[in-house]
């Protein structure tokens, strides 16, 4: 995906390859969809509404790798979680 894309799903999304711009996913709230990249970098992540903007940048652990999205339940809220994943 470029910068200034925008991938909307009422499911996951799997991007091979670098993933810029605008991720939506589970736009339904479906809270169990996921978003995965090979290469993370983008402008907007949403699960089921809960949104996360980079723009202080993005978590060094998981800029330009391989990442996966999902959303975490506390007890009161959701929140999103970004993990790095390890391909090999």
């Amino acid at each position: 995906m470029s910068n200034g894309a925008e991938v909307i799903a009422d499911g996951s999304i799997h991007c091979y390859g670098p993933l810029r711009g605008r991720a939506i996913a589970g736009a339904q709230g479906d809270p169990s969809a996921r978003i995965v990249s090979t290469n993370f970098g983008p402008e907007i992540v949403s699960i089921a509404g809960i949104f996360r903007t980079f723009e202080q940048g993005i978590p060094e652990a998981v800029a330009g790798r391989a990442a996966l999205v999902r959303l975490l339940a506390s007890e009161s809220d959701y929140k999103l979680g970004i993990e790095p994943l390890q391909l090999d």
